[in-house]
């Protein structure tokens, strides 16, 4: 009798997965579809959908979570609210995912074999690519962003594979961050003497659906607000977490055109200081191209302006709803 065919994840038992989403659709169908049969729990948290994402998912077999919108809605606290439903009954790893992502098929045992590589590592992601970079400059820019450098890494995104007792150990993540929870995580971890790792292997297929630079725009402000938000958080410790972008960002996006503005206006040849943007596009594009550098400096006044958003509302006592770009 011939053995049945083997299957490439190692035991089911070790991992579970948490999805999070919100009117994602068939994107999230695809999620789901990815990850059945290659864990042992498959935990959906929805955020207020009305496409019918819920009953998709319940079809799908996984176990559904559904926030209650009365209560603000943050990515970190759909998280935790899907690490949550495993405490009962513990994983040793937990498949962190967005809702718009699809799990390559030979992520999660390679994600394994990460761990088994760096035994202080309790945090293992790989390479996230856009699905459809060529449909737009912003989808394209998207894809640039998940290329980063395999090795020790100061943070992850949205998909990773955890180690469920060490981020429960920290907390998990702050309900309250509208962005950036992840790095939030991996910091809190990494005093605890964690490491994350990147390591050569496909993760996920993004579909980061940016065919307008309106939503391109939203989602830098939203980048300006976590580094004001991180750096007001941890920015003063040994790490200085995101001091630098957010320096960089309120030099570029306010202090100089503000200067700018108000010398013009007492000597008008200072107009020409002006230059000094194309020029910065121009230096950057010898590193990363064109394209990435002129809106690496556009960027910077989308970001200045959620930084701005972040230090107002503190000042108000009010905390910024969820910055959506789709």
């Amino acid at each position: 009798m011939p053995s049945p065919p083997s299957d490439p994840t190692p035991p089911l038992a070790v991992i579970d997965a948490v999805v999070i989403g919100r009117n994602e659709g068939a994107r999230l169908r695809a999620c789901l579809a990815s990850l059945h049969g290659r864990v042992r729990r498959l935990v959906y948290v929805d955020s207020g959908s009305t496409d019918g994402s819920v009953q998709m998912a319940a079809s799908l077999g996984a176990h559904l979570v559904t926030l209650d919108m009365d209560q603000p809605f943050t990515a970190a606290r759909a998280r935790n609210a899907g690490l949550a439903v495993l405490r009962d009954d513990p994983p040793a790893f937990v498949q962190l995912v967005d809702g718009d992502c699809e799990v390559a098929g030979g992520w999660l045992p390679a994600a394994l074999a990460g761990f088994a590589d760096h035994p202080a590592a309790v945090v293992i992601c790989g390479r996230r690519r856009e699905r459809f970079p060529q449909a737009s400059v912003y989808n394209a820019l998207a894809d640039r962003e998940w290329d980063t450098p395999v090795g020790p890494a100061r943070a992850c995104g949205g998909d990773a594979l955890m180690r469920y007792g060490a981020v429960m150990a920290v907390g998990g993540y702050r309900d309250d961050l509208i962005a950036g929870e992840e790095p939030d995580l991996c910091l809190r971890l990494n005093h605890q003497g964690g490491q994350v790792w990147r390591i050569d292997a496909e993760m996920t297929l993004h579909d980061a659906a940016m065919l307008r630079f309106g939503q391109w725009w939203r989602r830098t402000v939203r980048a300006g607000h976590a580094f004001a938000e991180g750096s007001a958080i941890h920015g003063a410790g040994p790490e200085r977490h995101w001091v630098a972008e957010t320096r960089r960002a309120v030099l570029w996006g306010a202090v100089l055109p503000l200067g700018l503005l108000a010398g013009v206006l007492v000597w008008p040849w200072l107009a020409a200081l002006a230059l000094i943007y194309p020029l910065q596009v121009a230096r950057l594009a010898r590193v990363e191209g064109w394209r990435w550098a002129l809106f690496s400096v556009i960027g910077k006044f989308a970001e200045v302006r959620g930084i701005a958003g972040y230090w107002l509302g503190r000042l108000r006592g009010r905390r910024r709803g969820l910055i959506e770009y789709k």
